[in-house]
C-alpha cells in the first residue's frame, strides 16, 4: 500500500527494513569469521603469488560462501582442507540461509499482513472512527476505553506517522492519510460504523470531515469539536449530530472557576473519568417505571425518549417509562456511562429476574 490510505494494525513486528539490515550485518560477520579463520590457517595457496593475504582470504571468503569458486585459491594441507570442511562449510551453510531465508520472510511478512488486515475488515462492524490523533484524539479514545469500548472497535485517521505510531504502539488500528477523503475513511470502514469522532486542530477541515463522513454513512452518530463557536451551526448543518466548541467550553469552564472556585471543582470532577462523579447516560431499569425522576436512586439531569432529549424539569415527562433512556449524575464507582443497547437489555433482563 501506498503511505497515504495504509491500514496500520497494532502489532509488534519489527519493520522489514530492519530485519534485512539485521540480517546483512549477520551475514557480513560471517563472511568476515570465514574470512579471518581461512587467513590465520596455513595451507591455503594463492596462484597468483602463493601466498594468503588478509585481502586475498576476505576474497575466497566471499566466492566460498557464496558457492562460486574460481579454484585460484585452493587449501592444500590436510588441516586447510579439514578447516574448509569442518568450519566453513557449516558457515557456508548459515550465510545461505541468512540471505534466502531474509527474502523468503520479508514475503511471508507481506503476506501475513495482508491477511491481518484483510480478516480485519471482515470482522469490523460497528465500530468508532475517530478522524485526528491529537490531544483532543487521544482524549477521546482514553475516555472510550476507560467505559468499556473495547480497544479492537475503535480506529484512528491520522495524516502524521507519529500519530500513527503512537495509536498502533497503544494497541490501536490506525489509518495514514487525510480524513477529508473518501478513499482514506473507506479504508477505516466509515460505512459500517456506528459512530464517527472528528477532533482534527482545523474547523475547515472538521467540516469536510463530516461532509465526506455523512456521505459515506448516513447512520452514524457523529461528535465533532471545533474551535470557533461561529462554526459550530455550519459544522451541524453538515451532518454533526453534536458538536461541542473546545475553546469556548474550555473558557466558560475557567470563567465559572474563577467566579466560583467549589463550582470549578465539581466540573472538574464531573469531567474526570472514574474518580469522584461522573455524568452517565443508561437505560430505564424495570423497578424504575411508572416513577418520577425524583423517585429514583440518582440525579436525574434529562430524559431522552422518542429520540427527544428532555431536560428534568420538562412537564413532558411525567413518569419514566419502557425505552426510556436517562442522563444522569451518580458516583463514577458504578457502571460507565458507555452501554450498548444489547448490555441494556441484558441489564433489564437480569433486573427482572431479580424482581421475579
Amino acid at each position: 500500500m501506498g503511505s497515504d490510505g495504509s491500514v496500520r494494525l497494532p502489532a509488534g513486528d519489527v519493520n522489514p527494513l530492519r530485519r534485512i539490515g539485521r540480517r546483512l550485518l549477520i551475514a557480513t560477520g560471517v563472511l568476515l569469521l570465514a574470512a579471518v579463520i581461512m587467513w590465520l590457517t596455513p595451507g591455503y595457496v594463492d596462484d597468483v603469488d602463493g601466498t594468503l593475504s588478509l585481502a586475498d582470504a576476505i576474497y575466497f571468503a566471499t566466492v566460498s560462501l557464496s558457492t562460486t569458486g574460481y579454484g585460484d585459491i585452493i587449501p592444500v594441507t590436510p588441516l586447510a582442507r579439514a578447516v574448509h570442511t569442518i568450519v566453513i562449510t557449516p558457515l557456508r551453510v548459515l550465510f545461505l540461509i541468512v540471505l534466502i531465508g531474509t527474502t523468503v520472510e520479508t514475503l511471508a511478512t507481506t503476506t501475513r499482513e495482508q491477511y491481518r488486515i484483510n480478516r480485519w475488515r471482515k470482522r469490523l462492524r460497528d465500530h468508532t472512527v475517530v478522524i485526528g490523533y491529537g490531544v483532543k484524539g487521544r482524549s477521546a479514545v482514553t475516555t472510550l476505553m476507560e467505559n468499556d469500548v473495547p480497544i479492537e472497535d475503535i480506529v484512528v485517521i491520522d495524516p502524521t506517522h507519529a500519530a500513527v505510531n503512537e495509536a498502533t504502539e497503544r494497541g490501536l488500528t490506525a489509518v495514514l492519510g487525510d480524513g477529508t477523503r473518501s478513499e482514506v475513511l473507506l479504508r477505516a470502514e466509515v460505512p459500517r460504523a456506528q459512530r464517527v469522532v472528528v477532533t482534527t486542530d482545523r474547523d475547515d477541515t472538521n467540516v469536510l470531515a463530516v461532509l465526506t463522513a455523512r456521505q459515506l454513512n448516513k447512520r452514524a452518530e457523529v461528535s465533532v469539536a471545533v474551535r470557533e463557536s461561529e462554526n459550530a451551526e455550519l459544522v451541524r448543518t453538515s451532518g454533526a449530530n453534536t458538536v461541542v466548541p473546545s475553546s469556548e467550553s474550555v473558557g466558560r469552564i475557567l470563567g465559572l472557576a474563577t467566579v466560583s472556585p467549589p463550582l470549578g471543582h465539581v466540573l472538574e470532577d464531573l469531567l474526570a473519568t472514574g474518580v469522584g462523579m461522573e455524568v452517565a447516560e443508561r437505560a430505564v431499569t424495570p423497578r424504575e417505571e411508572g416513577r418520577s425522576t425524583k423517585q429514583i436512586d440518582d440525579v436525574v439531569l434529562a430524559v431522552l425518549r422518542d429520540n427527544s432529549l428532555l431536560p428534568f424539569h420538562s412537564p413532558a415527562i411525567g413518569h419514566l417509562v419502557r425505552g426510556d433512556r436517562i442522563i444522569v449524575v451518580r458516583p463514577a464507582e458504578k457502571l460507565a456511562w458507555y452501554a450498548r443497547p444489547a448490555a441494556d437489555a441484558e441489564t433489564n433482563a437480569d433486573t427482572e429476574s431479580l424482581e421475579d
